[in-house]
């Protein structure tokens, strides 16, 4: 993306809708030795018990988010947010900064040849700019809706709310640099991730060593 500095390592967005199946393919990237830095890993961290970001979610949403051992109950936090789109918004404010802090600077500690950063809502939280490329898991809704009330335990009601509140999945298509589509079985999400493997190792190894003169 413009105005992404030269010399620093190349930076892969990974996102998608919600239950698209992110999680299988930064694991297949994994597998084959692309460091990762997944900020739902990282959206914990930030909102550990004794953290700033815990204390400031139960300044503004109230110790009832709070499991019986301190911990942020965050099923109980996830339906009264995807409920009240005010709620998510202040909630956003107060974690997208932490997350996106540690983020980057798990970028800088992680080396590799590229790397990939899982970040659910890149495009949505303007996070896309501290990408190269964005690569879109793209699946189809019912697939989506499935997992969440199966995987998930979402009752119908509340997944219905999630998929309404997500970006529309044409919109993140357009944003897209790559695509790699989870309609099939894992045989064929590995081919597509091979595939821009190797991609993503032929343009981390045409990038500058060094910011060009007078950058």
């Amino acid at each position: 993306m413009p105005g992404q500095p030269a010399n620093r390592i190349l930076r892969i967005g990974l996102t998608g809708g919600i239950a698209s199946g992110k999680s299988t393919v930064s694991a297949l990237f994994g597998a084959l030795g692309v460091p990762i830095i997944d900020t739902d890993e990282l959206a914990r961290e930030v909102v550990r018990p004794g953290s700033a970001g815990l204390a400031q979610i139960v300044a503004a949403f109230g110790p009832e988010v709070l499991d019986a051992a301190g911990g942020l109950d965050r099923r109980q936090l996830r339906a009264r947010v995807f409920a009240d789109a005010q709620a998510r918004r202040q909630l956003e404010a107060i974690t997208h900064p932490l997350i996106r802090a540690a983020a980057l600077a798990a970028c800088e500690r992680a080396g590799g040849p590229y790397q990939v950063l899982v970040v659910p809502l890149l495009i949505e939280s303007g996070f896309d700019r501290h990408v190269d490329r964005v690569l879109v898991v793209d699946c189809p809704i019912g697939i989506q809706r499935q997992r969440l009330i199966e995987r998930d335990r979402e009752d119908p009601a509340q997944a219905e709310r999630i998929l309404r509140t997500q970006l529309d999945p044409a919109a993140r298509r357009a944003r897209a640099d790559d695509i790699i589509a989870n309609d099939g079985d894992l045989a064929r999400l590995r081919e597509q991730v091979q595939r821009l493997h190797e991609l993503y190792l032929g343009l981390a190894a045409t990038r500058p060593a060094t910011p060009p003169a007078g950058g």
